[in-house]
Order: C-alpha cells, then structure tokens, then sequence
C-alpha cells in the first residue's frame, strides 16, 4: 500500500478500532466519545466545524479505504460512526446522561437504519455512501435529544 492509502486505512478504521472482530461499529463509536467529550466542551460552533470535518476527511478516507480493502462498505470502516455521534451529541445538553443517551439513540438508528438509512446504505456508493447513512443515523438522535432536551427545558 501507498502512504497515501495507509494514511486513508489508519483514519477509516480510526487508528484500528474497526479491526476489532466483534461489533467494531460500537467501538468506533466508543473510541470517538472522548473527542465528543472534548468537543462539547467547546460549544456548539466548534462541536459542528469538528463533525464536518470528520464528515469531509472521512469521506476520502472511507472510499480509499474501501478499494483498499475490496469491499463496497467494509465493517473495519468505522469513521462513519465517529461523524455520525459527533452530529448526534450537537444538540446534547451536559451530563453524562445526555452523553448516554446520545451514544445509545445513534447506535440504535445506525443497527436499525430506519427510512431514509436504509435507503442511503443500499443506494448511495463509494466513500459518500459509507459516511451518509450513519450520519443520517445520527441526524435522528440529534432530532430525539434536541426535543427531548427543548421539553426538560
């Protein structure tokens, strides 16, 4: 493999959590927590440029590393989870159980992949495809946490 293509491969699978055998979605999603953590902290403007980031650089990554490994959605691909929590803990209010909440919403819509994730997954290919269905995951929890944050309220 190339730098270039290493480079891709160590960022899908964010460092080689997605090289985990068993449910590597939710630990590249547990591994992506502590920036999340972090990125909350700094508000909602840093939070967003953060998870657009992830979301651009992950595209690239996600198509690289796709042809690399010579699978149209490889499951060590898991970046697509870091950008989907990323967008779903956007609207999180502090506290661990918002955190939690955010962590279990996302994976559950990201298992479920209710329309139009579904749809996503199977329809859209190459690096896009692999990041925008789990960002769409992660749009319903971040839809779920800001009313169920705007109710508390």
């Amino acid at each position: 493999m190339s730098i270039r293509q290493n480079i891709a491969v160590a960022i899908a699978t964010l460092g080689g959590v997605g090289k985990i055998p068993k449910a590597p979605g939710t630990f590249g999603t547990l591994a992506t927590l502590p920036l999340c953590y972090y990125v909350m902290q700094q508000g909602v403007v840093v939070h967003l440029v953060v998870a657009v980031l992830v979301f651009i650089v992950g595209t690239w990554a996600a198509d690289e590393a796709a042809r690399v490994m010579g699978s149209k959605d490889p499951s060590q691909v898991v970046v697509d989870e870091a950008a989907g929590v990323l967008l779903a803990l956007v609207a999180a209010p502090q506290g661990w159980v918002w955190f939690c909440g955010g962590f279990i919403l996302f994976r559950l819509f990201d298992i479920w992949k209710p329309w139009p994730v579904g749809w996503l997954d199977r329809n859209v290919s190459g690096g896009l495809g692999i990041m925008v269905d789990d960002v769409a995951a992660g749009g319903y929890a971040f839809l779920i946490l800001y009313f169920i944050s705007w109710w508390v309220r």
